[in-house]
């Protein structure tokens, strides 16, 4: 059965306000956190062979910071359109995965990465990490999903989420 793996970018800096919102890089908390996540991804087999990056500096130095610790080399997509999309513009992308992805991991920002994952989320989800999730989808966190069919057909209450780790979770 695929799976998904929902990542919001870890911590950004502001300490730079002249720069773009796509061009900030990640904070000191950022790349803490983002080294955590990794970890906890490989200590749980959780590694993606599919990967979809938002072309924005901290996502990109989030999926740099995961990259380096997996032995695998995954396939790895930077579309700009995750950039600033929403839950509806980010499932048609979803449906562009190969069906041949066993894990495919999505890295992307909030608004739309957490109303992407509430909205994914159907029958048999962990209720636990469902009612954690509805509260807030902070930086760095992870939602995981079980997928039930292919790929291209994937809709909204058509996943079972089986787990939302944050990064305080790691402490």
């Amino acid at each position: 059965m695929p799976s998904l793996l929902l990542l919001r970018h870890a911590k950004s800096s502001w300490s730079h306000p002249g720069l773009a919102d796509s061009d900030r890089p990640l904070a000191d908390r950022g790349r803490k956190a983002a080294a955590a996540m990794a970890e906890e991804m490989v200590r749980r087999g959780w590694l993606p062979d599919h990967v979809l990056v938002s072309p924005s500096r901290r996502t990109r130095e989030t999926w740099a910071i995961i990259e380096a610790r997996l032995d695998t080399a995954p396939e790895i997509r930077s579309l700009p359109e995750l950039y600033d999309a929403s839950a509806c513009g980010l499932l048609p992308i979803l449906r562009t995965i190969p069906e041949d992805a066993g894990t495919a991991l999505v890295i992307g920002h909030n608004p739309g990465m957490a109303e992407l994952a509430k909205g994914l989320s159907g029958a048999g989800s962990a209720r636990t990490a469902l009612s954690v999730l509805k509260r807030k989808f902070p930086t760095a966190a992870l939602a995981r999903f079980a997928i039930g069919g292919p790929w291209s057909e994937l809709a909204h209450r058509h996943a079972r989420l089986t787990h939302f780790v944050r990064p305080k979770d790691l402490h």
